[in-house]
C-alpha cells in the first residue's frame, strides 16, 4: 500500500483581499508522478510554496509523511522555477549540486571525496558530468534546469516537488528530466510537478491535481483527467485537441 507523502488539509493562502489558494485538501502518494495543473493564476506554485513555508499560509496545513515539514525536511527536495534563480551568481556546477547536500554536510565540515562522488553521480543521472567545473551562468537554460534537478537528487529525498521543471527547455532536456523523474517514481519516491502542457500530462504522469484556486479534482489519471474536470478547471475554455 502506498504511503501518503504529502497531504494538504484546508490549505489557504491570501494576499490581502485576494485568495490565491482556497481551502485545498488532497493527498499525494509515494511511488507516483503527480501533475498540478490549472490555468495561469490558479495558485499552483503558491500551493507548493505554502506547503514548504516559502509563502505564509492563511489557514490549513500541509503534512509530509505524516509529519511537519521541520520533522520531515530531510525527505523533501524542492526545485524552484528557473526564472526565480539568480544565474549570474559566480558558482560552478558541482558546487550547485553540493548545495543539495547541505543538511548532510553541515556548515563547517569540509567536502570529502565521497561527497563529490555522490554529487558527480547525480550529474551523471542528468547527463551533465562533463559540465561539473563550468560556471552555472554559462550554461543554456535547459542545462541549468538539469543541474538544478541534480541538486535535488543530491538530497536523496523521498518527495520531490518541482515548480514548472519543463518550462522553456529543449526537447533533449525535457526527455532527460522525464526519464529521471520516472526512475525516481519507480524507486518509490513521490514526484510532484507544476505542469502546463495538457497533452503530455497523461503520457508522463500517473496522477493529477486540478486546481483553480480551489481544488477541482485530484486522483488517478484515468478517473480525474477528464473533459468535464478540465472544463471546470479552465472555466470551459480549453482547446479541443487537448481535451480528448
Amino acid at each position: 500500500m502506498r504511503q501518503t507523502a504529502l497531504a494538504f488539509d484546508g490549505l489557504t493562502v491570501r494576499y490581502g483581499a485576494v485568495t490565491a489558494v482556497d481551502g485545498v485538501s488532497a493527498q499525494i502518494p509515494t511511488g507516483a508522478m503527480t501533475a498540478i495543473v490549472g490555468p495561469n493564476g490558479a495558485g499552483k506554485s503558491t500551493l507548493l510554496k505554502a506547503a514548504l513555508g516559502v509563502v505564509e499560509k492563511s489557514a490549513g496545513q500541509a503534512e509530509f509523511f505524516g509529519q511537519t515539514l521541520d520533522q520531515a525536511r530531510a525527505k523533501v527536495a524542492y526545485m524552484p522555477q528557473r526564472a526565480s534563480v539568480d544565474w549570474d551568481f559566480p558558482i560552478r556546477v558541482i558546487d550547485v549540486v553540493l548545495m543539495g547536500m547541505q543538511r548532510k554536510l553541515g556548515l563547517l565540515r569540509p567536502v570529502r571525496a565521497e561527497d563529490r562522488d555522490w554529487a558527480m553521480g547525480c550529474l551523471d543521472r542528468v547527463n551533465m558530468r562533463d559540465f561539473a567545473t563550468r560556471q552555472i551562468g554559462a550554461l543554456s537554460g535547459g542545462q541549468q534546469q538539469r543541474v538544478f534537478l541534480a541538486r535535488a537528487l543530491a538530497q536523496g529525498a523521498e518527495l520531490y516537488l518541482l515548480d514548472e521543471p519543463f518550462a522553456g527547455v529543449d526537447a533533449k532536456t525535457e526527455a532527460a528530466i522525464v526519464t529521471v523523474l520516472q526512475s525516481l517514481r519507480d524507486e518509490g519516491a513521490a514526484v510532484v510537478a507544476v505542469h502546463h502542457d495538457l497533452a503530455s500530462v497523461p503520457v508522463w504522469f500517473d496522477r493529477v491535481l486540478l486546481l483553480n484556486r480551489k481544488l477541482i479534482a485530484a486522483g488517478a489519471m484515468a478517473e480525474t483527467f477528464t473533459p468535464e474536470n478540465l472544463r471546470a478547471t479552465y472555466g470551459g475554455v480549453l482547446p479541443a485537441m487537448q481535451v480528448a
